[in-house]
Parts: structure tokens; sequence; C-alpha cells
């Protein structure tokens, strides 16, 4: 056998997948609660010797022992760029599509105001973009030198107009700041070219944030860590849907993560508009995106989707009382690693899931917008439409270690009483049962045929039916 450990190193919990590489078999998984705040090999090595033991192995030889991370909160970034509808959503989408969590966007020049919210931040990494290539410079020179003058210490990956690139990593070096050029997320007006700044991106995480994260510890035992967790899920969600020379894809597709502090949607299709007469509005999207929404997670962000959606929203999804609800989010608050076990806790957090499930959907999909012109009406998408997405998958550990994950997942398809919000109208529906759709994104990077292949044969088809979300 040739064997494989593949290890996400998660915000609340350490998940192991050990895999057969020759058969493609996953021989087993387990998960144990992460150790961040001591040493975060506790947490790993609990897990290792529970999937050891479940799998009737003892310390093998493996070939790969590799790993992703979204421990102590992940990948932090801020996102700075000139125009919000445009270079500042490009270096928003870099971001992004890297497995970063956005914590900021800003605009325009930062005012001294901006620049103390940054630092109140404190982010990992800071995004700096703005100006097409031979375009504004001002902009971004002017918030390149309020940078330097600044507390921070983050890495800033440098994104913007190139004809002002050199002069702003020369001022920052001056600064002591540590510096890394790319190239321009916006080159030109309406022009995206994000996958430059997203490896780069990667490369910092490499180098930068595995030791502040306490993660240099785990590759005295393990090969490496490769991508932050989100990265790993988008990569293994590319693969599924393209496939390879070998072995075809499943097409196009969206996967829903819901995690204890954030929801992810990814989508790997083109999203262009499929009805008659209509036209797209804003940037082009990248044909494989992820959204992350911070104020809607399970727990560590719970209050936060109770805050966005109100209480009457997730109460009409559980017949539990709004004083219960208010009394789990207050314990889960005070202890985020709880599992719910009594059948009012275990409704309220089905309530919490398909509300964050149906808002995440909505956040990432686009929309119709109907235009009244003296010519008449016009229709204007902003946004993918995933109408007509092949395949839709659930993961994460609600929906893994639910009794009944369709009824998370209706809040990811389309619903005929919005018809202008384009979620999956009939995709297949597949669950992530085994926990192992980071593990195939980490293994694609070594073995993809062995990835692909065990993603189609794992990923459980679920029946749901549409109706009121």
């Amino acid at each position: 056998m040739n064997l494989a450990l593949l290890i996400d190193f998660g915000s609340t919990f350490t998940k192991v997948t050990a895999v057969d590489i020759d058969s493609e078999t996953v021989l087993a998984t387990a998960r144990a609660f992460s150790t961040v705040e001591t040493n975060i090999m506790e947490g790993f090595f609990n897990a290792l010797r529970e999937l050891e033991r479940s799998a009737g192995l003892n310390n093998p030889p493996y070939v790969y022992k590799i790993a992703c991370s979204s421990a102590a909160g992940g990948l932090k970034m801020v996102a700075i760029g000139l125009v919000p509808d445009l270079t500042s959503e490009a270096a928003k989408r870099a971001a992004l599509g890297a497995g970063a969590r956005v914590a900021g966007v800003f605009s325009h020049e930062l005012t001294g105001a901006e620049l103390g919210k940054i630092e109140a931040q404190d982010p990992d990494i800071i995004l700096l973009a703005g100006g097409t290539d031979g375009g504004n410079r001002e902009v971004i020179m002017h918030n390149a030198r309020q940078l330097a003058d600044s507390t921070l210490t983050a890495p800033v990956v440098v994104a913007g107009n190139k004809a002002a690139a050199e002069e702003i990593r020369a001022l920052l070096l001056k600064a002591g700041k540590d510096v890394r050029l790319t190239e321009n997320v916006m080159p030109e007006f309406n022009v995206l070219n994000i996958d430059p700044a997203r490896e780069t991106i990667r490369q910092v995480f490499l180098e930068k944030i595995v030791a502040a994260k306490g993660l240099k510890k785990a590759e005295e035992y393990i090969d490496r860590v490769l991508m932050p967790t989100p990265a790993a899920v988008l990569a293994a969600a590319e693969l599924l849907s393209q496939g390879l020379e070998q072995e075809p894809g499943m097409g196009e597709l969206m996967a829903v993560d819901i995690g204890g502090a954030t929801t992810d949607v990814h989508s790997i299709a083109s999203g262009e508009p499929t009805g008659a007469g209509v036209s797209l509005r804003g940037l082009p999207e990248p044909f494989a995106k992820r959204t992350v929404e911070g104020d809607l997670g399970m727990r560590y962000s719970a209050h936060a989707l109770l805050e966005s959606v109100g209480i009457s929203r997730v109460a009409r999804h559980c017949q539990a009382a709004q004083e219960d609800i208010l009394a789990h989010l207050k314990r889960i608050a005070e202890e985020p690693s709880l599992i719910s076990v009594n059948p009012t806790a275990k409704q309220i957090d089905n309530a919490l899931a398909i509300t964050a499930v149906d808002l995440a959907s909505e956040r990432h999909v686009g929309a119709i917008e109907t235009i009244y012109t003296p010519f008449g009406a016009s229709f204007i998408q902003t946004g993918k439409d995933l109408t007509r997405a092949e395949v839709l998958i659930g993961t994460g550990g609600v929906i893994v270690c639910h009794e009944a994950p369709a009824e998370i997942m209706r809040g990811a398809l389309f619903n005929p009483e919005r018809p202008t919000v384009l979620k999956p109208v009939r995709p297949k529906i597949l669950t992530d049962d085994k926990y192992i759709m980071a593990a195939m994104g980490l293994l694609a990077e070594v073995e993809p045929l062995a990835a692909l292949r065990m993603m189609k044969k794992y990923l459980r088809p679920l029946a749901v039916s549409t109706g009121e979300i």
C-alpha cells in the first residue's frame, strides 16, 4: 500500500484522513479539538491516534504527510484598491481565491482613521492594488506612503499599477516592510488578472503564516503545509468539475462549506446569463470563485448570524422558543467546541445551518434586476448565473454529521418565490460524508487522478426537494 496522511488544522477541529493511493480508498478519517492555544500538535496526535486505531494501522510509513490550515482564524487579509467596484473588488477576489479571510476592503486614498482601523485589525497580509497599468498612480502611491508610516508588520503584496510598483517597493523596503511585487489584478479597465496575486499570497502563507500560527511544530512531523484550507477545498472543487485527460469531471458545480466561524461557497462555472435578453453588468466573474461569509458560522459567528437575519428567520426552521435559541447561542459562545446532543439544541443548530446556507448561497450567486427604459423592460444580471449548475456539494461539520443533511441543503437551491436569485435549479446533490474535500484538494497536488476518482467514489448523492426556504 502507498498511504497518504492528509491533515486539516482547523480553527475548531483538526481533521486527519488516511488514504490508500493504489486502491483509491479512504481508509479512515478522524478529528480532535484543535489545541491552537497550547501546542497545535496535541490535537493532531489525538486525531492521529483515533485514525490509526479505527483503520487498524500502527505507525505506518506514509508516502505523503501534507496539510492545510485555517487554525487561529485562518489567513486574515486587508485589501486596498482604487475604486470600490473595480480594483478594490478585484483585490478582494484575489484574496478570497487564495483562501484568505478578508477582514476589510478599503478604496481611494486611505485616511488616518482608516489606517488606524487596519492597524487595529492586525492582518496577516495586506494586498495593495490600485490603478490600471499606466493609469492612476497617485492613489496607490499615497496608500503606500501611509503603510510605510504605519506600525503594521504584515507582508504587503503589491498588485497594482506597474508604473508605480518599483517605486512602491523601494518606499516600503526603506520603511522596513516585507514587500512582494506581483502582476496588477486589473491591468486594463474591466480586465481581471487575479491568479498571480493568488499565487503570491499562497507563497507568503507558506513562508510566513505557517510560523506565525505555530505550525512550524507540525513540520517536524509532516512533510509540509501546502495551503490555507479554503484554497484546498477550491482546488478539490476545480478538479472535480473539470476532470483530467484520463478521467472526466462532473461539470459546473457549487459547493457550500459551513464552519464554526464562516460559511464558504465555491463555484466552478462560467456564470454567463442563461435567460434570453439578459445582459451582464459589473466585473467579469472568475470561473473558480470563492466567497466567505464571516457572519454566518455555526459557533464563533452564531451571534452575528442571528443579527444578520433576525431571530424570527431562524425560529421558523425549528420548534424552539426564542428564549431557547438565545440560551443556546449563549452556551456556544462560552463553549465553541460544544456538540449538541439534546433534541432542542439539535433543532436550533439545524435552523442556524439552513439559514446560513440560504444566505451564503444567495450572496454568492448572481441576481437579475429589471430595468425599465423608454424602449421597454431590460434584464440586467450581476454576478454568476448558477441555475444550470450540474452538481451541488455540501460539506462542513453540521452537514457531515447531520441525520438529515437534505434539510440543510435545501437552502442552496433555487426558490421559485425568489426567482431573481440565481441559485442552482436541479443539480445533483452530493454530501461530503467522510469530510474529504480539503484532503482531496491536498492530494490533488501530488496524486490528482487518485484524488478525482476518490471524490467521485465517496461523495454521497442526496435526494433534495425544493420548497419554502
